[in-house]
């Protein structure tokens, strides 16, 4: 049956193109000569270049009403119908290549507007006679030829549009002309509006007529194009007030006969452009509560609807609904690989997913960048709002196909009930971001209910934050420097930095508290600069003073934020610099994660770093998401094992996954680094599994700069005496391990 209907469809297509082709074929014959000049040759690249190009797409029926038609019936009353319906099927074929590169549809799109034009221009000269003539002539003969084009042109065109799509759907032809069709009448009335008042405003300046009025007619479709995304948006937001105020099936049906009447108003304003423009004010006006991007209602509107939603609530407390926050997770990474053009249209096709799932009273709203918020009206009960999150994620499952590039997303949901109880919107707004952030910190993908617990937390972290603020312009931090050793010979090869925060009530605030804060609030740049100087200082007065330690490395920590800086070398650079610090004593330590979410500019960056002579090690390896293909691409020195693989060296299957690092890292000319070694056994069987270097409470614990004196004392006097081993040195106070930098 779909065959079939494929085949009239191409029968029906193909007639159209021969029909055009015959009416082209007869008005060249019939055409003229003396009457090309170089203002119609301008005109037919004036309708190529920017008639075709400036379109208003109609997506159901993957059709485009371009301004087209204001130039072929310039040509039409300038020229006579020969050149209109040569110009017409040129027109529409450059119209149909903006939507397919297919040859049957490019020559149905030129066929369709020559028979169009054709049937126009014969129309014209039995009403009228020469339509060369009729803009010279009385003016209310004028109007009325003007708008009899326009409308024969608006059937003949539509109607065979209307065949086309009808017999490839199988639905009646009315049910398409009127669905699709009915309402695009305005663009052919005011291409013939803008034809006349082109035609009647030339005389010696008709050239800088044509290009006076180009602007303008841009103007009319940009409009027009502004206008039913209006409608669209407007309609959503009538239902929804309607519904809340409970109005009756009498007073819909008025709201919509005034947007009916409306919408004529506007059709009858647009045979005066001049009136466009003043309306133009007006659509500016209605575009401040909208999303440009994607259509949708912006934080303004969705701020309105909510205040309605509490009213409704306070008066009716059975009234329920919901507010979800929604965050599209790692959208700068689609950002930085694909660009920000294809951001753009995950965001269009993520708030079109978004619309899928919801019901024509719920609201979608776009508050930039990549945050979503749903109103989620007239609940049953508090479920209803989990089951619309678990139908977004279920959409996200599937991949988003970005002009032939694929990309999967996934979002962070958090979810506000106003059985809570909220008198203000950016309350409840608040609480779903505040959900959603919860969301973000378990693991992204997910959603997440609101709870005063959450509130609590946040209050705390935003405290912290301020606090953390400070610290930065305060200098609060300091840095512990953590022993790596030899395994092999035992001596002390080296030190990894760890900042830790001396809070002024709190006292030492552990990394796990203000790291993450830090990253998330990019105050982790300034700390990790402060710390790899202060660091590098360090190290060199520490190799200076001990003639046995010339060579004593360090190992700081590069912060995800701090591998996206564009300055990242130049700083690395001074810093070096500053302290004399020897570049190849500096170990730069990447988390595995930060790596592989961007292999391909890390692997640029690697290069960088390495031609600055400083050593890169992969900070917790086995824990991410290696892919070996890379890895091997890589400039790397060391391999970190993470501490989760050292604490359970217990096992067969243990000890094979450090051995398997190891020896992949030994093929790939590295060195292994373990951490986390607590216990004589770990020690030992590291050895044996050929990893060259660990660090370890085993060893020392993360000490501060007077201690370090004493390691190095320590180690330097097993120079005379080779049977001491290095064990645990005390610290002057006792300290917590916690995240490195």
């Amino acid at each position: 049956m779909k065959r079939l209907r494929e085949n009239l469809a191409g029968t029906f297509m193909w007639l159209v193109v021969a029909t055009g082709a015959t009416a082209c074929l007869y008005v060249t014959y019939t055409f003229p000569p003396g009457r090309i000049d170089g203002y119609l040759l301008l005109l037919a690249v004036v309708t190529a270049v920017i008639g075709s190009r400036i379109a208003i797409r109609i997506p159901q029926i993957n059709v485009n009403i371009t301004v087209d038609d204001t130039f072929v019936f310039t040509a039409l009353l300038l020229y006579g119908g020969e050149a209109a319906v040569l110009i017409g099927a040129f027109a529409g074929v450059c119209s149909a290549l903006r939507i397919s590169r297919k040859v049957r549809t490019v020559a149905f799109g030129g066929g369709a507007l020559a028979c169009a034009v054709f049937a126009t221009e014969t129309v014209l000269k039995l009403a009228f006679g020469s339509t060369t003539n009729l803009m010279h002539g009385d003016a209310a003969v004028a109007v009325t030829a003007l708008c009899v084009m326009g409308m024969v042109q608006y059937l003949v065109h539509t109607i065979i549009g209307a065949i086309a799509s009808a017999l490839k759907s199988q639905q009646s032809v009315w049910y398409v002309w009127s669905r699709n069709f009915l309402w695009i009448s305005i663009s052919y009335f005011a291409g013939a509006a803008g034809a006349g008042f082109i035609v009647s405003s030339m005389g010696t300046a008709r050239i800088w007529a044509l290009l006076v009025c180009i602007p303008i007619i841009i103007i009319v479709y940009f409009s027009y194009d502004r206008y039913m995304r209006e409608v669209k948006a407007s309609a959503r937001y009538a239902e929804e007030a309607e519904r809340r105020r409970a109005e009756s099936e009498h007073e819909r049906a008025e709201q919509a006969e005034r947007h009916v009447q409306e919408l004529n108003n506007y059709i009858v304003e647009q045979e005066r452009i001049s009136r466009v423009l003043e309306e133009t004010k007006e659509h500016f006006r209605h575009a401040a509560f909208h999303d440009s991007l994607t259509g949708l209602p912006n934080r303004a509107m969705f701020t309105e609807l909510l205040k309605a939603e509490i009213e409704s609530a306070k008066q009716k407390p059975e009234h329920l609904f919901a507010v979800l926050f929604l965050d599209l997770d790692r959208f700068k990474n689609i950002n930085d690989s694909l660009g920000h053009t294809y951001g753009d249209l995950l965001l269009v096709a993520f708030a079109e997913r978004l619309e899928r799932t919801l019901r024509p009273m719920d609201t979608l709203a776009r508050f930039g960048g990549d945050e979503f918020a749903i109103l989620i009206s007239g609940m049953s009960n508090a479920t209803d709002a989990v089951r619309v999150a678990q139908r977004i994620q279920d959409e996200l499952k599937q991949p988003f196909v970005l002009d032939k590039n694929s990309a999967f997303a996934t979002s962070s949901i958090g979810i506000a009930l106003s059985s809570t109880g909220y008198d203000k919107p950016e309350d409840i707004l608040r609480d779903a971001d505040i959900a959603m952030y919860r969301a973000k910190e378990n693991g992204k993908a997910r959603y997440e209910v609101f709870d005063q617990a959450m509130h609590a937390r946040a209050v705390s972290r935003l405290q912290l934050e301020s606090d953390l603020r400070e610290a930065v312009e305060r200098k609060e931090f300091c840095v512990y420097y953590q022993p790596i050793v030899s395994l092999q010979t035992g001596r002390l090869t080296g030190f990894e930095a760890l900042v830790r925060w001396n809070h002024p009530r709190r006292g030492l605030v552990s990394p796990l508290d203000f790291i993450p804060v830090a990253e998330e609030t990019g105050l982790i740049v300034p700390i990790g600069e402060w710390v790899l100087a202060e660091a590098c200082t360090r190290v060199r007065e520490w190799q200076v003073a001990s003639p046995s330690h010339r060579s004593l490395s360090l190992s700081v920590n590069l912060s995800a934020r701090q591998v996206e800086q564009a300055d990242l070398l130049e700083r690395i650079h001074e810093a070096l610099e500053t302290s004399k610090l020897n570049a190849h004593c500096l170990k730069l330590e990447i988390t595995e994660s930060v790596v592989m979410e961007n292999a391909e500019a890390a692997t640029l960056m690697f290069k960088q770093l390495r031609s600055l002579g400083v050593q890169l090690s992969i900070d917790d390896f086995g824990t991410g998401y290696s892919s070996l293909s890379y890895l091997h691409r890589f400039p790397l020195n060391y391999l970190k094992i993470d501490r989760s693989f050292v604490s359970r060296l217990t096992t067969d299957n243990d000890n094979a996954i450090v051995r398997t690092i190891s020896t992949l890292a030994r093929n790939l000319g590295m060195e292994v680094i373990a951490e986390g070694i607590e216990t004589q056994e770990q020690y030992q069987q590291l050895r044996l599994l050929g990893c060259e270097y660990g660090q370890g409470f085993l060893f020392s614990q993360p000490v501060n700069c007077e201690a370090v004196l004493h390691l190095l004392a320590q180690d330097a006097h097993r120079d005379s005496s080779p049977d001491l081993h290095f064990g645990p040195v005390a610290a002057e106070e006792e300290v917590t391990v916690g995240y490195s930098m």
